[in-house]
């Protein structure tokens, strides 16, 4: 017989590994800069209609999918479709040999900057010291010179640290890692926004984050983008919400964990862009240079422009490793969420030992890691994770939508979800999967598409696009179908009991 399947200990520890799961690096350096950019306050009108047609109801849709059919996401489509399998062993597939494999580099950057805080090792050229000392970045992906040894080391921390927390199953490792990680995580943030805020300049920095610019949201395109932060924040498409909704009892508040997790994800967001531009604020007045020439994104923040700032800030040092380390946090409860994914899709379908699948795993997401500690490294991580979250994971989005509305029955799925849930989906949430969210997702894709074939992406030739990014998602097609062909353990779990009758 099957094993018996892990079930969380208790409401709290699902939520904290959720949102753990959902809260990221891209919530402290990508959304407030995309605020920044699209709007200031005004962006929040967007973004809120985006998370209410869009990333709640994927949300309860994954959670509900993965609870009812009681699966992985391989487990749960094949439950739907033995034709629909594929499309549950893509997404666990590309995330973990492809997201997760540069997301432990960049969480390594982290933990060695948490080091380099100490002792400013930065000197007064942060931004040469970040490419040209520490990742020693050549001219172009294709010149690839060596490794770089201390990120190989730091990344191997990080890959140990994974594979002890997976290890130990879902009570005792994930649930118990996200219940310390989570309050240390908020912790820190409302710690470093607090300090922030203290700061000289500080003011005109948030002022920058959140004055309304309402003109701004009348673009599309600012309308698209909140669509995709939505999409990207929540984890939707990893196949990660699915598993994590699994292990859940059957009595299960579905919707209230979807509605709590998006609102905590989006909550953290807010509140860590008010530590970040309260520092731009700072280093801007410091400078008496404008906000804008300050602002910034992405890796540029994190390792150029905070490191500008705390060379010169009152206990710089200090601020510096909380930051760091709370970027460390915020990076383990994702990246462990992206390997039980791929775990649980693994023990699901071969019936194979935790231990020895974690181990395996996490041994070659080394070894694939590896590439990405070369000094070509950031080119590669920046093709690849193009790829895989521009067009695999909302292709994975239409995909779930399609097989849970149209392929699935959408309103059993919805009586399942209120049998248990406080908070009931309204008859229209199976329209929005059935033709809303689609529709969203498509625009979004389309709109890739058509950017990609007007120039090829960040400047990169075609040969190298073709050989990294495209290529890499192939592979990933590829095992994704050769996971696909073993016939499953104990071919009964393929079976869901019959749903109780219950009223609409």
């Amino acid at each position: 017989m099957a094993a018996s399947r892990d079930q969380w200990n208790s409401q709290i520890g699902f939520l904290f590994a959720a949102v753990g799961s959902a809260v990221g690096l891209g919530n402290i350096w990508r959304f407030s800069y995309m605020a920044y950019e699209h709007g200031g306050g005004a962006f929040l009108i967007p973004y809120v209609v985006a998370l209410i047609t869009c990333g709640i109801p994927l949300l309860v849709l994954e959670f509900g999918l993965g609870h009812e059919r009681t699966g992985s996401a391989p487990l749960a489509f094949a439950k739907i479709s033995r034709k629909a399998e594929f499309f549950g062993w893509w997404p666990v597939t590309f995330v973990m040999f492809g997201i997760v494999l540069y997301y432990c580099v960049i969480i390594a950057w982290c933990l060695n900057y948490c080091f380099y805080s100490l002792s400013f090792s930065w000197g007064n050229d942060p931004n040469g010291f970040f490419f040209k000392q520490f990742l020693k970045l050549p001219k172009g992906p294709m010149e690839i010179s060596g490794i770089n040894y201390n990120i190989l080391l730091t990344t191997a921390i990080i890959w140990f640290l994974n594979w002890l927390i997976v290890f130990r199953g879902i009570g005792k490792g994930i649930e118990m890692a996200n219940k310390i990680f989570m309050p240390l995580l908020f912790f820190l943030t409302i710690f470093l926004v607090f300090w922030a805020l203290t700061l000289e300049g500080s003011t005109e920095g948030v002022i920058a984050y959140l004055k309304p610019d309402f003109q701004k949201i009348s673009k599309i395109g600012v309308w698209i983008d909140a669509y995709s932060q939505i999409f990207f924040s929540l984890s939707l498409g990893f196949g990660i919400m699915i598993a994590y909704a699994s292990y859940l009892p059957k009595n299960a508040d579905i919707s209230k964990n979807a509605i709590m997790t998006s609102i905590m994800d989006s909550l953290f967001a807010i509140v860590a862009g008010l530590g970040v531009f309260a520092v731009l604020g700072f280093m801007a007045h410091a400078k008496s240079l404008p906000i804008s020439k300050v602002v910034t994104e992405s890796i540029g923040l994190a390792f150029v422009a905070y490191p500008q700032a705390l060379s010169i800030m009152p206990g710089g040092h200090f601020f510096g490793l909380i930051f760091f380390l709370s970027l460390v946090v915020a990076g383990l409860s994702s990246s462990i969420s992206i390997l039980e994914a791929f775990t649980s899709a693994v023990i699901d379908k071969f019936n194979m030992n935790r231990g020895f699948v974690v181990t395996i795993v996490c041994t070659v997401g080394f070894i694939g890691s590896i590439i990405f500690t070369t000094n070509a490294g950031l080119y590669w991580l920046d093709i690849v994770d193009h790829f895989i979250t521009h067009y695999g994971l909302v292709v994975v989005g239409i995909a779930e939508c399609i097989i849970g509305a149209w392929v699935f029955d959408i309103s059993r799925l919805r009586r399942h979800i209120n049998r248990t849930s406080s908070i009931k989906m309204p008859r229209v949430w199976d329209n929005i999967i059935r033709f809303f969210v689609p529709a969203i997702l498509i625009i979004i894709v389309i709109g890739d598409l058509v950017a990609e074939i007007k120039a090829p992406y960040g400047g990169y030739s075609w040969f190298s696009l073709i050989m990294i990014g495209i290529n890499w998602l192939l592979f990933t097609l590829i095992a994704a179908a050769f996971f696909t062909k073993f016939p499953w353990h104990y071919e009964y779990m393929l079976y869901a009991p019959d749903e109780e009758n219950e009223e609409q």
